[in-house]
């Protein structure tokens, strides 16, 4: 059996002049949680849709639990899916809408009160779906991803809409699944959960791969950054000026400049803010974390 759940080499997918995706490789192995991220329109929907087999890739060749995409008959039977929001009858309840769902699946009715329980809807079921938080919609789309009991769970942001409480939840959910041999694929912008989560990353970038692999090994390659924030925020450029001066690579960013060093010289730098006259509030020096890391790579856009 091959070792990877989703391997793709090369895939590409233009519109007209437009590409969508462009020369895509990446590995995802089986029984991990994978990330997948990169700023809105980089191409993460346009990749899932190929790997579920709604659109063709232009050029380029996927392979989804050891089978081509081109046949995606051969695995969508193994594979679980909610992209772009869960869609369900408004009339009927949340039981009501996966049993329909599990009838025209050809899966035994019995799974439905056990998903509803696993993730978190207990007790809301036979409330109809039309009643229900944004957060319990996605929590039901899940549960309609995880009907076939699949070998893959591909997840495009399923934590759109909880609150902490049900981003932990899913985090959980996720995480145990992937201990019991589930493949879990998950896009999603909140970056600080999927370091928490993911073994693997896939980054995208305006359609192109930027990087694909383990979380690590992305994070020890990063280098150190302190954070800085002024009292007065027109001094913010001038420590920016300054660190820069000194050879170091500075990005400012929600009123914080991020300063690429080593965190020995955060003191020096608050002595050269303390000489100018400036007054510093904030001054951490930080570990690489995936949030930094993808910002650096994406050019900072989310």
């Amino acid at each position: 059996m091959n070792s990877n759940a989703i391997e793709v080499s090369g895939l590409t997918k233009r519109y007209d002049n437009l590409a969508a995706v462009q020369s895509a490789s990446f590995a995802v192995p089986r029984g991990t949680i994978c990330g997948f991220v990169g700023p809105n329109g980089a191409g993460k929907t346009t990749t899932i849709r190929m790997l579920l087999g709604l659109i063709a890739p232009t050029s380029g060749t996927g392979t989804v639990l050891g089978h081509s995409i081109t046949e995606p008959e051969k695995y969508l039977a193994s594979v679980g899916a909610m992209i772009e929001g869960p869609a369900f009858y408004p009339a009927l309840t949340g039981l009501e809408n996966l049993k329909v769902l599990a009838t025209m699946g050809g899966i035994p009715i019995e799974r439905v009160a056990e998903l509803i329980d696993l993730v978190g809807l207990a007790g809301r079921g036979g409330d109809k779906y039309k009643t229900y938080s944004l957060g319990m919609k996605q929590r039901l789309g899940i549960a309609a991803a995880l009907l076939p009991n699949p070998e893959l769970l591909i997840l495009d942001e399923p934590t759109n809409g909880l609150d902490p409480e049900g981003i932990q939840e899913v985090r959980d959910l996720l995480k145990k699944l992937a201990g019991e041999g589930t493949t879990v694929f998950v896009s999603s912008h909140l970056l600080s959960e999927l370091e928490i989560i993911s073994q693997h990353i896939v980054m995208l970038r305006k359609g192109e791969v930027v990087f694909a692999g383990a979380i690590d090994d992305l994070l020890l390659n990063q280098k150190p950054t302190i954070i800085v924030r002024t009292v007065n925020q027109s001094d913010l450029e001038k420590v920016a000026a300054m660190a820069t001066a000194q050879g170091h690579h500075v990005t400012i960013r929600h009123s914080e400049a991020h300063i690429e060093g080593p965190h020995e010289w955060a003191p020096v730098l608050n002595q050269m803010a303390f000489e100018a006259g400036i007054v510093l509030s904030q001054l951490t020096p930080t570990l690489p974390n995936l949030e930094e890391t993808f910002f650096e790579m994406t050019g900072g856009q989310s």
